[in-house]
Parts: structure tokens; sequence; C-alpha cells
């Protein structure tokens, strides 16, 4: 009899999982601007550098002067360790038989565009896209976890109009909605309930409306403080659940529904100008991943033979809310160049308690450089460079569909840069 507890790694697992090769916790992407990656992103809400401002801080649009098109993107190489795969010493289950390779993070490239233009001396329009979460994980298709995940790819891409206002020489504000498209595609292999290669795939998508909504204040001539809030976003994916290899009357395909929340983070920050050289920022990012404590998916047409014990599915995920810390500053070489440096400590939302092979992530450490060419008047180029070391955290999973146990180490670090070019005109 094939057993329920298996099919919980379905769609709603595809769409919490963490992006563990990207510069950011939980299945959020920090890289929405290169200028801000080389600082580490600590001045994201109050430095406004350039039309990249559209995300990080929407009220900064007020601070340019020129019409300006940003664009650019930060490709990431990523490296998961394993360490060896053992049963659980307090169940004494024996192990499912395959590899451990690790390394489940391919390269991936992270895009994101922006153009801003001042209506008048109070009114700035602006229009964003970017990619604000993402992942795509894929294990050896021999992984001792396969039974757990095997593949997982999910990707959310958003445009946002926005419009900032100039309250007067020290305060600004500004808001935009928040278009959203998600796609999320899962793979896993239950092998027990056949005793062959059977797989279970999943495709979902859907399109979302959220908003950002920003202050940025002049506290003096010098210091700068910034608050942005980046809104949850509701989605139903829709799309199909297959079973291929399985008997009947499982076999098949089925419709699949999906209700998905993205969490929403407030971030804040300071900028301090020293002096005509230094220039200082702090700042710190709240995000509700709390919202992903359970998720539920529903598959319809399922045959009457089943008794209706797949129509309806979840995850426990037990995530909590985490925090981000990051510190940076920059120096201005010459008229030409400024140099950036940052650091980053970044909370994971799960533990050693509910971390699982679809989510592997623990604490991270991030060192950020950077720097920034004017070429000339209106062209400005920027690169970074930032490397992510995660603290060892262990996975320790049941089997659902063979009754064993996967536990393992996992500590996962990579590599990311990034290349931004600016036009004002």
């Amino acid at each position: 009899m094939i057993k329920h507890a298996w099919f919980r790694t379905t769609l709603a697992v595809a769409v919490a999982s963490a992006s563990c090769q990207l510069m950011a916790n939980g299945l959020a992407i920090n890289e929405q601007s290169v200028s801000g990656m080389g600082t580490g992103f600590a001045g994201r809400s109050s430095s406004a550098q350039d039309a990249s401002t559209v995300f990080g801080n929407p009220a900064g649009m007020s601070r340019l002067e020129r019409a300006e098109i940003s664009g650019g993107f930060a490709a990431i190489k990523a490296s998961t360790d394993i360490g060896s795969a053992s049963p659980n010493p307090a169940t004494g289950t024996n192990l499912v038989q395959g590899t451990n390779e690790g390394d489940i993070a391919p390269e991936a490239a992270v895009p994101f565009a922006y153009y801003v233009r001042p209506l008048n001396d109070k009114w700035h329009f602006g229009l964003g896209f970017y990619v604000p979460f993402g992942v795509i994980s894929d294990y050896e298709k021999s992984s001792q976890g396969r039974d757990l995940g095997l593949y997982s790819k999910v990707q959310v891409m958003t445009l946002q109009p926005t419009l900032s206002y100039r309250i007067n020489d020290r305060i600004a504000i500004g808001f935009g909605p928040t278009i959203n498209k998600i796609e999320g595609k899962l793979t896993s292999q239950p092998l027990a309930v056949t005793g062959s290669d059977a797989t279970v795939n999943i495709k979902g998508d859907d399109i979302g409306y959220g908003f950002n909504v920003g202050v940025l204040v002049d506290v003096t001539d010098r210091l700068a403080w910034g608050l942005t809030y980046h809104s949850k976003v509701d989605y139903e994916l829709e799309g199909r659940t297959r079973f291929a290899g399985f008997p009947a009357p499982l076999r098949g395909n089925y419709d699949a529904t999906l209700d998905f929340t993205s969490p929403e983070s407030a971030d804040t920050s300071i900028t301090y100008t020293a002096n005509d050289k230094w220039t200082l920022y702090a700042g710190a990012t709240w995000t509700r991943w709390s919202q992903l404590k359970e998720i539920e998916a529903i598959n319809e047409g399922m045959h009457p033979g089943l008794g209706g014990q797949y129509d309806t599915v979840g995850e426990e995920l037990n995530w909590e809310n985490s925090w981000s810390y990051a510190v940076g500053v920059a120096y201005q070489l010459n008229p030409a160049w400024v140099l950036r440096g940052g650091f980053t400590m970044d909370e994971s939302p799960t533990n050693n308690a509910d971390r699982t092979v679809r989510i592997p992530v623990s604490n991270r450490k991030i060192v950020s450089l950077g720097a920034g060419w004017n070429i000339n008047h209106d062209w400005t180029m920027d690169f970074a460079y930032s490397y992510l070391r995660e603290s060892k955290g262990r996975v320790d999973q049941t089997n659902h569909s063979t009754g064993t146990n996967y536990s393992a180490e996992y500590r996962n670090s990579a590599h990311g840069a990034g290349v931004q070019l600016t036009h004002r005109f």
C-alpha cells in the first residue's frame, strides 16, 4: 500500500525551498544592485546611489537629479559539502542505497534593470525589474536523499512602477506597487512506492500583487536614515502533478493548486558621510519567515479508489522570523573611482530540528568588496565580489516512503560577482 506521508514533498516544498546558492537566506535574493552589493547592502535604504534605489528605497529617487537607466546582473557559483550520511542513532534505521556528492546548486545569474526620471522638483517616476526570490537545487539522480527531494526550481520576477515625493529639503517618501510572477518546479523519487525509479514532477505558476514603500530622511547634512517596507504577496499557484512509473490508479497527471504567501520584510539603514573621502553604512533587515510554518496543496481529479487520501497534502516547515545585519564603507580614491567593502551576518529561518534536504541552509557570514568607476559625467560602471560561508547544519529527516532515516551534515559556501552600468541623461 502506498503511504500518504511520502507525498508531503509536493509543490509546497518547491516554493518554500531555500536559496542555498544566493546571497540572502531563506528563499530571498539580495542581488538587485551591484553598487549596493559592494558594501554588503549595508546602506540599501539610505544611500540612493543610482536608479537601483527603486528597489532599495523608492524614496531615494528624489535624490537623483537627472534621468537614469541602470542595469546589470550578478553571477553566483556555489558549493555544498555534505558529510557522510548515517542512520539516526536514536532509531538505528538503515539508509537508502545511493551517493552523497553535494554541490547541489548549479551556477546562476540574477538580472535587474531600472529607470528613473524627474517629473518636477518634487516628483520622480521610476520603473524596476528584478528577482526578489529564487532557488535552484539539483541533487545527483542516485542521491541517498532523493526520496526527500531531487530537484527544485523556484523563481519570482517583479515589475515595479514607482513614484517618489520630496516633502521638504529633509524628507522624501516613495511608493510602488509590485507585479510578481512566480514559477515553481519539483522532482522527487519515492523509490519504495514501486521499487523502481518512479518520479513525481510538480509544476505551477501564478501572478501576485504587492507594494514597496519607503521614507528617506536627511537627519543632518552628513547623516541620512532610511526605512523600506516590502509587502507580503499572496499567490494561488495552478499547475500539474505528474506521477510517472507508478501503478494504477495513481499513475497520471492531476491539476494542482497551492496557496502561498511570500514574506514581508523591513529594511532600515543609516549612511554617514564622514568627509570627502569616507562614507560609512550600517543596516538591518527583518523578514517574516514565520508565515511559512505550513503550506497546503490540493490535487484535483484523483481516482476514487484512492479514497481522497491525496486530495489535500501539506508540509510543515516551522520557519522563524530572521534578522540580517550589515556594515559597510566606501572610500573615494579620486574623482573617477570609489572603493567599497562590507560585512553581513544573516540568520537562517530554520535550524537542526527542522532543516530538510530541500532547505539545508544555516547562519551565514558574507564578505563583500566593490568599486565604482565614473567613466564620465554620464556613465558609471560598478563591480562587486562577495564570498559567503555558512555555519555547519545537520539535516535529519525520515524517508517517508521507506521509514529509513537520512542524517547528514551540510555546509554551504558561494562566490558572487556582479557588474552594473548606469547612464544619466
